[in-house]
């Protein structure tokens, strides 16, 4: 019992170091990142299937077990996420005239066929449609390139019903995740992720942001279950916990193997009010830089979870998307720190016909890569504009 009452007093110790981010190898100027989101908008378009959307189930066997494991409505739940991260891409850094009318496209797109439902009793990939599909309709919703038309409602209506489905999935434990595994199948999932959970939080207070309605129930159920992954280290644990014991940590649940993590559960609990000391904040963006090479050598391998400390390779862009927008909560004067080291690490993934990726998925994982790499260099580029007289 003494127990149980020590650890989460535990898990909000401040880390006694604070890590910095190092100088990147290489310089990447502002002109340079803008020519990367330039040539990765191209590529978007190119990539753009005929209905709107991105992705499709190519290669749909696994060449490392030789099995099919998704179903038909696994690859719907994966196109509406996909296609929910290219269109914010392009509401934020693909604003030319083909760019926006790809994105009234993805929209068109997202009002039709994002209410997706379960794939299957032990398979919950529709969360990661809900939160992603959602997020993009509020951002659709205030643009003002919508504004006095009718995809704007749509987009509401759209939106706050994804909001409820994934209000309505939410597991027993307040998080959310993407397969089931050992537990009893139940109509709600058992088993979460902290950083599912995290991006869930993120979407809600975007759409809350927007003016959508959002059940404050739901988050603060999932801001609860976040908490609880919180370690004293400043990592988060991968699976969502009764009780955090950081005795027990695995090598997934060690900094190395939080990296991505600490990023996206710390702007989750920003967002929502909580505290987080600003050097347990900066302490996780430097273990971000200092142990980046973990993430690297995760990177394109096939295989989830063989890596040192169990990375994978998705969560590579993933964990610089959440950290840019983490970067953009410190203070203005502290934010430079980050911003070279962040497009360098993005930038660098760029390929030959203009996407980015981290992890062979069929035909996603190049729309969603470079939507996530987008996303990352519009956040850093927004106060270089500024500043530019």
């Amino acid at each position: 019992m003494r127990r149980a009452a020590f650890i989460p007093f535990l898990a909000l110790a401040v880390p006694a170091v604070t890590a910095r981010a190092a100088e990147p190898p290489g310089k990447v100027t502002v002109d340079e990142a803008r020519a990367v989101i330039q040539r990765g908008v191209e590529f978007l378009l190119e990539d753009q299937n005929s209905d709107g959307s991105w992705g499709g189930p190519r290669e749909a066997v696994y060449t490392f077990t030789g099995v099919v494991w998704s179903n038909p409505e696994t690859h719907r739940c994966w196109k509406v996420a996909t296609t929910g991260l290219c269109c914010l891409a392009l509401l934020e850094a693909g604003r030319t005239e083909d760019g926006l009318q790809a994105a009234d496209k993805a929209v068109d797109y997202l009002i039709a066929n994002a209410a997706v439902k379960r794939p299957s009793e032990w398979d919950t990939m529709n969360s990661w449609a809900y939160m992603y599909g959602a997020q993009a309709l509020a951002r659709a919703y205030v643009d003002p390139r919508y504004a006095d038309t009718p995809r704007r409602e749509q987009c509401r209506d759209t939106g706050e019903l994804l909001l409820r489905k994934l209000g309505e999935c939410q597991a027993l434990n307040g998080g959310w995740g993407y397969l089931e595994f050992d537990a009893p199948r139940t109509r709600r999932p058992q088993w979460s992720t902290s950083f599912t959970t995290a991006a869930a939080i993120i979407a809600m207070e975007d759409a809350r942001e927007a003016s959508f309605d959002v059940d404050d129930n739901v988050i603060r159920r999932a801001v609860r279950a976040v908490e609880r992954c919180r370690l004293p280290s400043g990592a988060y644990t991968y699976s969502v916990p009764a009780i955090a014991d950081p005795r027990h940590s695995e090598w997934i649940d060690q900094i190395k193997g939080s990296l991505s993590r600490i990023q996206v559960c710390n702007l989750a609990l920003l967002l929502t009010g909580k505290e987080v000391p600003r050097q347990r904040v900066k302490a996780g963006l430097g273990y971000f830089f200092q142990h980046h090479r973990f993430l690297d050598i995760a990177r394109n391998k096939p295989i989830p979870h063989e890596n040192y400390y169990y990375n994978s390779g998705y969560f590579y862009l993933f964990g610089h998307y959440y950290a840019a927008r983490l970067v953009k909560q410190l203070p203005a004067e502290q934010r430079e720190e980050y911003w070279p080291r962040l497009r360098y690490e993005v930038a660098k993934l760029q390929q030959k016909d203009g996407s980015m990726w981290d992890y062979d998925m069929h035909a996603y994982h190049k729309p969603y890569g470079i939507a996530f790499g987008l996303l990352t260099l519009a956040e850093s580029l927004e106060e270089a504009a500024a500043a530019t007289p």
